[in-house]
Order: C-alpha cells, then sequence, then structure tokens
C-alpha cells in the first residue's frame, strides 16, 4: 500500500505489503491535513509516478500488482466524481510526462546516433587516407609498426557482381514471401464475407489532450 506523507516539503510514497485477499488495496488516499489538501494533487501525482516506476520491474507480479493498485484506487472512487475526476487527472499527468520523457530521449537517442556515425564516418576516411599514404611509400609491406600502435592487414576474397542480368540462372538463387493483404481483408470483411483465419476487430483510440 502506497502511504503519503510530506517529508521535508515533498512528497514521499512508501510501498509496503501485498494486497489482502478480497483484492489490491485502495492507497491514494486523502489525508486529511489542510496543508495535504492544499497539495493533493501534486501527492496523487507523486503516487502514481511511484507506481508507473514498478512497471519496469523484472518481476511480473510486482508489475502487476502497480497496475491492480492504480485500478483499485480508481475504482475505490465509484461514487465520488470529485475524487475519481482527481486521480485521473493526476494519472494523466503522469502519462504525459512519461510521453514527453520518451519523445526527448528519442531525439536525444537520434542526435547521439547521428553524432557517432559522424565520428565513424571521419575515422573510416583517416584510416584510408593514413592506409592510403603509408602502402604508397611501402607498396610490399602488409603490416605497419608505430610508438603505441599497429596497422595489420589480412588477405581475403570478395565477389563483385557487376551485372547480375548477365549471369547464367545456375549462378542464381530464388526465394518467395508471402504476407497477407490486410487492406483487401479488412475490405472483403466489412462487406460481411468470411474469411477463414481473419477477424475484423473493432477499436476506440483514446488519446489524452
Amino acid at each position: 500500500m502506497v502511504v503519503l506523507t510530506p517529508i521535508s516539503g515533498a512528497v514521499s510514497a512508501v510501498s509496503a505489503a501485498a494486497p489482502s485477499e478480497s483484492g489490491p488495496a485502495c492507497s491514494l488516499q486523502r489525508s486529511g491535513s489542510l496543508w495535504q489538501l492544499g497539495s493533493e494533487a501534486q501527492e496523487l501525482t507523486t503516487a502514481i509516478g511511484q507506481l508507473a516506476e514498478q512497471l519496469e520491474a523484472d518481476d511480473p507480479e510486482q508489475r502487476a500488482l502497480a497496475l491492480a493498485e492504480l485500478e483499485a484506487a480508481l475504482l475505490a472512487e465509484e461514487g465520488n466524481k470529485q475524487a475519481l475526476a482527481a486521480k485521473a487527472d493526476a494519472t494523466c499527468w503522469v502519462i504525459e510526462h512519461l510521453r514527453g520523457q520518451a519523445t526527448y530521449r528519442s531525439q536525444q537517442a537520434k542526435r547521439l546516433t547521428d553524432l557517432a556515425r559522424s565520428d565513424a564516418a571521419r575515422a573510416d576516411a583517416l584510416e584510408e587516407s593514413l592506409i592510403f599514404v603509408l602502402t604508397q611509400l611501402q607498396p610490399a609491406a602488409t603490416r605497419f609498426s608505430f610508438p603505441d600502435h599497429e596497422l595489420s592487414s589480412r588477405k581475403s576474397s570478395a565477389v563483385v557482381i557487376v551485372d547480375e542480368d548477365a549471369l547464367d540462372p545456375e549462378w542464381l538463387t530464388f526465394s518467395t514471401t508471402s504476407k497477407p493483404d490486410k487492406n483487401a481483408i479488412k475490405e472483403a470483411l466489412k462487406t460481411g464475407r468470411q474469411i477463414t483465419g481473419a477477424q475484423l476487430l473493432n477499436r476506440r483510440s483514446w488519446r489524452i489532450h
């Protein structure tokens, strides 16, 4: 159960025992004091955020418990629209924060990937230039030694296809792949046609805004 208590001017959520036999306990409760009621939104957001952190746990039971606890907290307010709205709103804040953080990290990952690609390209260009110069100076060399580094080489063979269309069929391999034509299947199912192995599922999508 998550207990909300102010610590050093902030709010903390402390995880404790497992749910009772009747189901997960509702842990996101109003604490009662004027100070705490005035910062209820912050308390709820903090507690829900900490429940969300448990969704990254390796233990499936711990992840399921965190979700069950949040659901229990929402269901506990079935007859209190104001309290339900407060908890739902706090959950939306956490969802928006996590998605914003995911977007930022994806952008940072792309930026770092681009930087890594650029670094690798410059390193390759420098290496090619160095090897070109060294092999021009010593064409017969297969290894170069320096005070702190060494360049070594080995022979390898690779086939280069100059004109694939000119190859005799005996030098070609053939493969076939297939995948369901979902667009055609969807249109057929919408007209009432029965297709073995496929069915049309109607979903409602939701968006926080």
